[in-house]
């Protein structure tokens, strides 16, 4: 990601903060809306970004020697931890911390059911040297 990318994130989301705090006064869910639409723009600023780091962890996922089905639950925890974050803390500005607690609860979930296929090999591999 470029430092030009880095500074356009922040000063998008910075404004969008002073605006929706103005908002949030009179119409607290056209802030809720503002902030929603600054997170859809701040991603599309950052695809490029992504892309490039997806690569790379696909270089080293093949120069690691390891099968490739090891990573993707990580991969995919991630991705999970990501969003889920960026979902609780919108429940959380709408005032809505139960919500929040919701989303991390069913991000925990499916993290922890996407690391299955990993936990599944470590575990035949303990067996492995264990027999």
């Amino acid at each position: 990601m470029t430092v030009e990318a880095a500074v356009q994130v922040t000063v998008l989301c910075v404004v969008s903060a002073l605006l929706a705090l103005i908002l949030k006064r009179s119409t607290p869910e056209w802030a809720l809306l503002l902030a929603v639409a600054a997170i859809g723009a701040a991603a599309l600023f950052l695809t490029e970004a992504l892309g490039e780091a997806a690569e790379l962890l696909r270089e080293l996922t093949e120069g690691s020697g390891v099968d490739p089905a090891l990573f993707l639950p990580l991969y995919k925890t991630v991705g999970i931890a990501l969003v889920v974050k960026v979902g609780a803390s919108l429940c959380r500005d709408a005032g809505e911390s139960a919500l929040a607690a919701a989303v991390e609860t069913a991000g925990a979930v499916c993290a922890l059911l996407v690391s299955l296929p990993l936990l599944r090999a470590v575990l035949s591999m303990l067996l492995e040297l264990m027999g």
